[in-house]
C-alpha cells in the first residue's frame, strides 16, 4: 500500500488527518505532499485550520484534511 493509500484509507476510516496523526499513526512525514498527490489523482479533498493547544498552552493552528462533500 502507498502512503497516499494509506491517507486515503485513514480518512475513510476516521474522517480526517492531521500532519500529527499522518506521522504518528501511519510514518508519514510529508501529509501535504500526499494530499497532493490525491488530488491530482482526481480525489477531492478539503481542509480547514483547526486551533490546538501546544505543551506551553498556547494556541497554534494545524490543518486538518478531509474528503469534500
Amino acid at each position: 500500500m502507498t502512503q497516499s493509500e494509506m491517507v486515503l484509507k485513514y480518512i475513510d476510516d476516521f474522517g480526517s488527518i492531521t500532519q500529527l496523526e499522518a506521522l504518528n499513526d501511519l510514518g508519514i512525514m510529508r501529509l501535504a505532499s500526499r494530499v497532493s498527490d490525491l488530488r491530482k489523482s482526481g480525489v477531492r479533498l478539503d481542509s480547514r485550520m483547526e486551533a490546538v493547544k501546544n505543551r506551553y498552552c498556547q494556541t497554534v493552528y494545524v490543518k486538518r484534511y478531509f474528503r469534500s462533500l
